[in-house]
């Protein structure tokens, strides 16, 4: 077969049928293929092999007759009725596999029915054991709370009968206190036992606050009623008894102290200095009132003035006793007045008096240091007037008012840092609120606004109130400092360093301010940048590009608006500052503090220049942006405007036009509109020097724009009546030098109407514009054709 193959694939071209048939018969007929070999070789002699292993007989009737002779296939016949009865058994081997998987379907679908009913059955019973499970936990729950709500009540009757307990018992303690004034031999055994001390201090320290508490409510709601004087004076005599009781309470006290102390038993002077402890907080309590609420100087006030009224009139009633009875009053008193200035009112003041930290201030939310700062002050101003009533009282050769002074020394020695912190953290609070407060304007009106409005409104405004509030922070400060300052030097630097801090707030204030305003003058500026197209554009893009421009003007107009009112606002409130305000801050209240000290008066005055140098600066650059911002948009209008037929109309017997050009027109309109704002925010030198300059910027524009035209006779008079339009705008300027240019635009408006020969004695009186008036001579419709060039270089040499 191999052999066949490569025979085939060497004989090229020559492809038999029978050559392939009988190939695929030796493969498959290994019987057929043997009796084909025998009989090719018995004729193996007489004819010819081909390669592909057939025989070629040698002539067509030999052919005819061995195929009749030898069958092609002879084991075809057998092999059909193989294939008929294998076909049977298959068909056969089919019914039975499809009966058998009949059955199986059968018996698959059976158990799965029941096996479903069981699932379904287990489900039901899953559910109802979850439900009985649910029942059973809402059932425990509902136990448990009417157990724990129980609990609550029995503790909550127990807490009412415990407090009703010893209600009764102060209830009867307060009337023993309210027998009779000055009978202290009927209380209590509790009141004289001394093993229980700490427990009768406590009792006294409570119906004192309870008495002292009602007198103050009876004091506030006084009527006329008998019943309410009575309980009045009755709460005041056990008043008057609670507070000897306590007097007596602390000698004894103390006279314990003393002995433990001559023993060395420390347990036993801790124990007395906690009860003498407690004994001290009632006054402070009574100054500062219930813990968790927020105390304020006022109620500080208030509680300073009822204690120190309290110690007067004990040491007042001290003093008749002890100058009846010790024979040298004056030391005594002396002693006693520095034991209660030394014990009860240091006590209070350090309770009172907490110094902060200068790194890490009280947040504002809780008072921070000005709450701090008023307190100290309240407290220094009390404790003064104690010290001037016990000195009426009498206390002997002590110095009562330098002891009062030194229980402040620690707080006095930071108290200017302290000042000025405070100060920078008002100001730093009040710059968030505000920064808030414009955020949120911002967020709320930015729907419904049109684009340059909402440039110039989205920047936060100075405000005149703001700066009355630094003002007011640095007059309340200044107060503090004359109180806290006896010397006059130390007096004017604490005021220097204070007035520096009001300086520093304002200028950064208002520059800050500026410079939000000069934002919103850039953005504009920005936004008419970005609109500026070429000459080759399509007419659709053009329409589109000057609509934009015309927002941007817009923008622009707003902007310039905004910044003339930040102007007004920033020299209003310098003028509260210095001294051209009805408050007059710095002459009415800093000079006059200042002015001991030889130079500090000076050093204020130059300082305040200094730290308004900034503001100066931010506005010298705004004005110079509005100015550029308002000759962008005349420029804008005369090139959108003016047209090249205003100049140069053709002669064709009509009366010439003798209004101004409509570019003119809607110039002067749009200066006098946006001027206005200018006019109102500034005023004297500033006014003057803006609007200067303003007009000469003008003059050069309007010179510029005109370069751009040719003009006839006809042209020439309505460029004269321009120029006279602009001329009488710019006399509202009050600008002699701007006026005078404008006049002389006038004069050289006149080459355009004169005939050429009558050119050279046009400008004989004023020599100094021939070289401007060639200029314009040049823009004239006939300079070529009538040849002025050559006839002004032999008439005017010099200018050519």
């Amino acid at each position: 077969m191999k052999e066949s193959r490569d025979g085939r694939r060497g004989d090229t071209g020559d492809f038999s049928f029978d050559a392939l048939f009988g190939n695929l018969v030796n493969e498959l007929l290994p019987s057929f293929k043997e009796e084909t070999d025998s009989l090719d070789a018995q004729s193996v002699g007489g004819n010819e092999g081909l390669p592909n292993g057939t025989m070629r007989l040698p002539s067509d009737a030999t052919r005819s007759s061995q195929a009749l002779l030898t069958p092609l296939f002879p084991e075809v016949d057998a092999l059909l009725s193989l294939f008929k009865d294998s076909c049977r058994e298959l068909v056969d081997l089919r019914q039975q596999i499809d009966g058998r998987l009949y059955n199986l379907k059968k018996d698959v679908s059976s158990q799965n029915s029941k096996h479903c009913k069981t699932l379904a059955e287990l489900e039901k019973g899953v559910d109802s054991l979850f439900d009985s499970f649910a029942r059973l936990d809402s059932r425990i729950s509902s136990v448990g709370q009417t157990a724990a709500k129980i609990g609550d009540h029995l503790q909550s009757a127990d807490a009412q009968r415990e407090t009703a307990s010893q209600t009764i018992d102060l209830i009867k303690y307060l009337m023993e206190f309210n027998s009779s004034p000055g009978d202290l031999m009927e209380l209590s055994p509790l009141f004289s036992d001394d093993s229980r001390v700490a427990e009768a201090a406590s009792i006294a320290q409570k119906l004192r606050s309870f008495a002292e508490e009602d007198i103050g409510r009876q004091g506030i709601n006084v009527t006329s009623a008998t019943g309410n004087a009575t309980a009045s004076r009755g709460l005041e005599v056990a008043v008057a008894n609670l507070q000897d009781y306590c007097n007596e309470l602390e000698n004894r006290l103390l006279a314990r102290f003393d002995a433990a102390s001559q023993k060395r038993e420390l347990s036993a002077m801790s124990e007395c200095a906690k009860i003498l402890s407690q004994v001290m907080n009632a006054d402070t309590r009574l100054v500062l009132g219930d813990q968790g609420v927020q105390t304020s100087p006022n109620n500080v006030a208030r509680g300073l003035s009822a204690l120190y009224k309290e110690i007067t009139d004990t040491v007042r009633k001290e003093a008749a006793t002890i100058m009846a009875v010790f024979p040298s009053p004056n030391d005594v008193m002396a002693i006693l007045v520095q034991r209660v200035l030394e014990q009860r009112v240091t006590a209070v003041l350090d309770k009172l008096l907490v110094k902060p930290s200068l790194v890490n201030l009280p947040p504002m939310e809780e008072g921070g240091l000005l709450l701090y700062l008023r307190m100290l002050a309240v407290a220094y101003e009390k404790t003064q007037d104690l010290a001037r009533e016990l000195r009426a009282v009498g206390c002997g050769d002590l110095d009562v008012e330098g002891l009062s002074e030194s229980l402040f020394s620690v707080h006095k020695d930071e108290y200017p840092e302290h000042e000025q912190a405070s100060l920078r953290q008002l100001y730093k609070a009040k710059m968030e609120e505000l920064h808030a407060e414009s955020l949120q304007a911002s967020e709320s009106g930015t729907i419904g606004r049109s684009k340059g409005s909402s440039i110039a409104s989205s920047h936060q405004q100075i405000s005149v109130t703001v700066v009355t509030e630094f003002v007011r922070w640095n007059e309340e400060a200044i107060s503090r400092c004359t109180l806290f300052s006896s010397q006059p030097a130390t007096l004017a630097s604490n005021v220097k360093a204070v007035f520096t801090c009001l300086l520093d707030q304002v200028s950064q204030y208002i520059t800050d301010g500026l410079e939000r305003a000069r934002d919103s003058l850039t953005e504009a500026a920005a936004l008419r940048e970005r609109f500026v197209l070429g000459t080759s554009v399509s007419r659709r893009v053009a329409a589109a590009a000057a609509s934009a421009a015309e927002a941007a003007a817009a923008a622009g107009e707003s902007s310039f608006r905004s910044f003339m009112v930040a102007v007004q606002r920033c020299a209003s409130s310098v003028a509260i500052v210095q001294q051209k305000h009805h408050s007059q801050y710095f002459a009415n209240s800093i000079s006059r503090l200042l002015l001991p000290v030889d130079g500090a008066h000076a050093a204020s005055c130059e300082e305040m220049a200094t730290a308004m140098s900034s503001a100066e600066a931010a506005a010298y650059k705004g004005l110079q942006q509005c100015i550029e911002t308002v000759m962008a948009e005349v420029e804008r209008l005369l090139s959108a405007e003016q047209k090249a037929t205003d100049y140069k109309s053709p002669e064709d017997g009509m009366a010439p036009d003798h209004r101004p050009t409509n570019a003119c027109t809607r110039v002067v309109a749009y200066l006098s509109r946006v001027l206005e704002a200018a006019f109102t925010a500034l005023e004297g030198l500033n006014k003057q020097a803006f609007l200067t300059e303003l007009g000469n910027r003008l003059h050069k524009g309007l010179v510029n724009h005109w370069q751009k035209f040719t003009f006839n006779p006809s042209g020439g008079l309505r460029l004269k009546r321009d120029i006279t339009e602009y001329g009488e705008f710019v006399r509202s300027f009050n600008a002699p030098s701007v006026d005078e240019k404008f006049e002389l635009l006038g004069i050289m408006a006149n080459v355009f109407i004169v005939a050429p020969e009558s050119l050279s004695t046009l400008f004989e009186g004023t020599p100094s514009i021939r070289k401007d008036a060639q200029r314009f001579i040049q823009l004239r419709e006939d300079y070529k054709s009538a040849k002025l060039a050559a006839k002004l270089s032999s008439l005017w040499p010099s200018s050519s």
